[in-house]
């Protein structure tokens, strides 16, 4: 069959993952009466509960005589790395954007990495149904991008299309007649080119391995897309890392092929083609399989650096071990070591000790989906606070830059852009109105200052406004910046806490506990009202008598205790606190739990 492989970006919730599923109905890829779940490419627990794209997957559907192979890329940019290893994969892209909102960050991260490699992009201006969408205004701003993106005429002379994925329609025109995806199918089959690589047909095999996962029946498996030659199961093959080094020498088990959302067994692989391969014990991303004839690899698409760095250490509070099976630095480390193996865009490093890893990453939601992974596999973490990598050049140091794109009620802009600018040492680039009452603000912020700035952005919009960020470079450093301004309530006793203590407390500041929940001499229970730490006692009960009187018998009303996520947990610490992360708990630690010892270390900083 002829072949075409595609990507489908987009930023967070535009739709590609809902669109993917009407292109495998519409081809015939389910059966009539098939239970399919919605969204069914997003196949992980965690992607289904916060509804964002998390892994590249791959599926395949067919159209006439093609077969068209697609990629389903993440939208975040923390999830980059998937992202630039996948593009290296396809000959083209389709672009998603909502026709409301227009292209966002993580539409230009991922846009960029497309029109770098030559790809040419289809537009789809997708929800043009919605009442509020303006697909004109939104097709502006995306040739707008293109060329600020510095693509080239051939890539700016886009085709575009008018869809909803929802409703599973695409039109070229907006008052088309709204039937079915035959028109995005037929500009796929079309506007994409065949592989280049079909031509290579003759030549030895070789293929570049982008992905790298474990099958609990065959084991390690390997996808990338044949690059040149035919490969057929059983043959022997071997696989060179970046440097043109041989790694091992293996028999193909097993070739696996793409057809619909499973994968099933071929006898032969072909060049242009997307495959899965079997047997190997070592090869892993960015390696290359080849013939045993050939000594040259192929060249890797080079990833970002990481911009963040987290600890991640064994947890020696006084209840570990009571929620977790997996606890000792041995079992994290080499947990640790298989994602940094799995996921290219982490780098895990060993601390003087053995007893905690620093992992760098692209940003707090890839840290805070590895460890809440991590910890629905059994493990007990204690987590840093994120710490921005600093780079030298010329002697200067240098630091990452987010580009942030905020979309807000007119009457909370102010003191948006005074907190940005003001104490998070951003700079304003753009503000403008966006419509319905609502104003766009784009800032370049040191990475430094968004830490943890995620709940007080909402609390200062009331739950209103949408905050997306991206990295957009790098500058020289811009001094100190102040973190969190409040200090925290920490427990002087270990046991339960007292309902009645509890409501004594209030008055000091809001509580992150409730009646019941076990605490310990270190542990942070609460928000101070003021700047300073607080030591309080948390099982102080009522003092009983045996001597009735008015006014002594006072109900307990708790006001309802605030509740962090895992990102926010780590966001909000300081950098003397930890996170405590259990399967069944977060909580929040100072470092050193002894008062003593933390008096001390106080001292030695300030």
């Amino acid at each position: 069959m002829d072949i075409r492989n595609i990507a489908i970006i987009a930023h967070v919730d535009h739709g590609k993952t809902t669109l993917v599923d009407e292109l495998l109905k519409q081809s015939g890829a389910f059966r009539d009466n098939q239970a399919v779940a919605e969204r069914a490419m997003d196949s992980n627990d965690i992607e289904r509960e916060r509804g964002i794209t998390i892994l590249a997957k791959c599926t395949s559907v067919e159209h006439g005589a093609t077969r068209i192979n697609i990629v389903d890329t993440p939208g975040h940019a923390d999830f980059g790395g998937e992202v630039e290893r996948i593009l290296s994969m396809v000959d083209g892209v389709v672009l998603l954007v909502d026709a409301a909102e227009g292209p966002m960050p993580q539409t230009k991260f991922v846009t960029s990495k497309a029109l770098a490699l030559g790809l040419r992009p289809i537009v789809v201006l997708n929800k043009v149904d919605k009442p509020d969408a303006e697909p004109d205004r939104a097709l502006n701003e995306v040739f707008d991008l293109f060329a600020a993106l510095g693509a080239t005429d051939e890539q700016l002379d886009f085709p575009h299309l008018y869809a909803s994925g929802r409703s599973g329609w695409a039109d070229v025109t907006l008052d088309g007649p709204r039937e079915n995806l035959d028109a995005l199918f037929n500009l796929v089959v079309a506007h994409v080119p065949a592989p280049r690589q079909r031509a290579a047909l003759g030549q030895p095999f070789r293929m570049l391995a982008t992905t790298l996962s474990a099958d609990p029946f065959i084991g390690r498996i390997l996808t990338g897309r044949v690059e040149s030659g035919t490969l057929k199961a059983g043959e022997t093959v071997k696989a060179l890392s970046r440097d043109g080094e041989k790694l091992e020498q293996f028999r193909v088990s097993k070739i696996l092929a793409f057809r619909g959302l499973g994968q099933q067994a071929i006898d032969l692989a072909e060049a242009g083609d997307i495959v899965t391969l079997a047997g190997m014990s070592k090869a892993t991303v960015a390696d290359t399989i080849c013939d045993l004839t050939l000594d040259i690899p192929l060249p890797a698409q080079p990833i970002d650096p990481p911009t963040i760095s987290v600890t991640f250490g064994i947890n020696d509070s006084p209840l570990a071990g009571r929620d977790g099976k997996k606890v000792q630095s041995r079992v994290i480390r080499e947990r640790l070591m298989r994602e940094a193996e799995v996921n290219v865009a982490i780098k895990v490093t060993d601390t003087p000790g053995g007893e905690a890893f620093e992992v760098a990453g692209r940003g707090e939601l890839q840290m805070g989906v590895l460890i809440e992974n991590m910890r629905r596999e059994g493990f007990e973490l204690s987590i840093s606070r994120p710490q921005v990598l600093f780079r030298e050049e010329n002697g200067q140091r240098l630091e990452p830059v987010e580009e942030v794109t905020i979309d807000v009620d007119d009457e909370f802009s102010g003191v948006v852009i005074e907190k940005l600018t003001g104490a998070r040492k951003g700079d304003l680039v753009e503000m403008k109105p966006a419509g319905t009452g609502k104003t766009r603000i784009i800032a370049h912020v040191p990475s430094r200052g968004l830490i943890g700035y995620q709940g007080e952005f909402l609390t200062d919009t009331r739950g209103t406004g949408v905050l997306n960020r991206i990295f957009h470079g790098w500058t020289p450093h811009k001094g100190p910046i102040q973190g969190r301004r409040q200090g925290v309530l920490i427990s002087m006793e270990n046991g339960q806490a007292v309902a009645y203590a509890l409501w004594n407390l209030e008055e000091r500041g809001k509580m992150f506990i409730i009646p019941q929940d076990p605490v310990y001499e270190g542990m942070i229970i609460g928000e101070h009202s003021r700047d300073n730490d607080l030591d309080v006692n948390p099982l102080k009960g009522k003092k009983l008598t045996n001597v009735r009187a008015s006014g002594t018998d006072e109900a307990v009303r708790l006001t309802p205790p605030v509740q962090m996520s895992l990102e926010q947990a780590i966001a909000y610490i300081d950098d003397d606190e930890l996170v405590e992360v259990t399967p069944n708990a977060i909580r929040l630690r100072k470092r050193f739990l002894d008062p003593h010892e933390r008096k001390r270390q106080s001292r030695a900083a300030s």
